[in-house]
């Protein structure tokens, strides 16, 4: 007897090849079940690690600081905070910026131009963290009538240091 390539046990039915069969069947259903439902999970469980990395609601309550600039006027200086850190900020004079432009920067521990240190068009206005380099501390100069020191802005009492209004 000759055996052939097509032959089929008797009793058994001829299955179809993979590309012949286009109907769905229960193992297919079970595996687009299960891979949904893992997909699903890993989705549950990555999202709570990802979303624990955003800030917190009290750390984005203090990134934020308005105030009211149309209050402050030439030549004036007020202290507020930012982020539980002093923050002065100065409405300059057009004397007070002349003189900062006219400082030879070379001779400055740390040589920046006005223009630097401000906003493009915005060069009246000075905002800078209140907080002394020398220890931490914070400057008096901001409120009304403190010692502005020999240069007219700011001064540390702790240990004398002074800061000009730039």
């Amino acid at each position: 007897m000759a055996i052939v390539d097509d032959m089929v046990p008797p009793g058994d039915a001829p299955r179809p090849s993979l590309e012949e069969s286009h109907d769905p069947r229960r193992r297919d259903f079970i595996n687009i079940a299960a891979v949904s439902f893992a997909g699903v999970g890993a989705v549950a469980i990555v999202l709570p690690l990802v979303n624990q990395m955003n800030p917190s609601a009290d750390v984005l309550a203090q990134a934020t600081t308005e105030i009211d600039l149309s209050k402050i006027l030439p030549g004036q200086a007020i202290k507020t905070s930012f982020r539980k850190q002093p923050l002065f900020v100065r409405n300059l004079t057009p004397k007070e910026i002349q003189e900062a432009d006219a400082v030879d920067i070379s001779t400055l521990r740390d040589p920046q131009t006005l223009e630097q240190r401000t906003k493009a068009g915005k060069k009246n206005w000075l905002i800078t963290l209140g907080v002394c380099t020398h220890l931490g501390c914070v400057p008096l100069g901001a409120g009304e009538g403190e010692n502005k020191g020999p240069f007219g802005g700011y001064f540390c009492p702790c240990h004398g240091s002074a800061y000009d209004t730039a």
